[in-house]
């Protein structure tokens, strides 16, 4: 049975290091999204905020290595994740807001396989693994399940246990819980709360944002205010309040793709 080397552990020292100029979507004649940026991330829990437009999810893109800057560099623990993805996506995993962005596949099983088989795990192992799991996450039902058989919870929690069966270290959540009843929303918010992994976080909910270890808001692809919580929160809370107040459009709003 054929493996690659086993995922760096959840507390890595390493880390995630942008020090890029600006990335850009569309190319060589599209629109700049993200602005220069120099950043280490090493922190186990990472928020991310901003309007609409501002470069939240672009800048999750770029740190999986899904685009790639202007210049300059991402890395993660060593790896520059654009340009060896079998390496990044045993190191990094994302989960995007609509979880049919994500699923390739029509059923269950061949939809939590393929990240094992992209690390090069044999068919019968990743069938094992993937029974395994189902079993472990109480969810031994889904097996043989068609994809489009699930409720959009569902399918959101099946995109989460595709990346945790790949073991990365950092997880990229992209406003996971935009689209999930109470309920679901809640189981969700329990296991990602229990995950070892370094997880960095797009919230438009504040209010979830309180137990960040860190907290970045970006503003027109450049990075508004970094630090703890409860120095980021007011001032960012007192521009969308400000904002808010506005008759009208804000003629200073950011006209960019996420």
């Amino acid at each position: 049975m054929s493996r690659s080397p086993a995922p760096p552990s959840a507390a890595s020292p390493a880390g995630i290091r942008i020090a890029t100029g600006g990335t850009v979507l569309g190319g060589p004649a599209g629109q700049q999204v993200l602005g220069p940026l120099d950043l280490t991330l090493t922190e186990r829990r990472i928020g991310i905020i901003g309007r609409n437009g501002s470069g939240k999810t672009t800048l999750l893109r770029l740190i999986a290595g899904l685009v790639a800057p202007v210049s300059g560099q991402v890395s993660i623990d060593g790896i520059d994740p654009a340009r060896d993805r079998r390496a990044a996506v045993a190191r990094i995993g994302i989960l995007f807001q609509n979880p049919d962005h994500q699923i390739l596949f029509p059923t269950v099983d061949e939809e939590l396989a393929f990240g094992l088989h992209q690390l090069g795990h044999s068919k019968p192992a990743a069938a094992k693994a993937v029974q395994a799991l189902l079993q472990a996450e109480g969810r031994a039902d889904w097996a043989g399940r068609s994809t489009q058989a699930l409720s959009q919870g569902q399918r959101q929690y099946l995109c989460l246990m595709a990346v945790l069966l790949m073991q990365p270290a950092t997880i990229l959540l992209d406003e996971p819980f935009a689209a999930l009843d109470l309920p679901m929303r809640l189981r969700l918010a329990r296991r990602l709360a229990a995950l070892p992994q370094r997880l960095i976080t797009i919230s438009h909910d504040p209010e979830g944002l309180h137990s960040c270890d860190r907290l970045i808001w970006l503003e027109a692809g450049a990075v508004a205010a970094d630090g703890p919580p409860a120095a980021v929160l007011p001032a960012f809370l007192a521009e969308m309040q400000r904002l808010g107040a506005l008759e009208g459009d804000d003629p200073a709003a950011p006209v960019l793709p996420c």
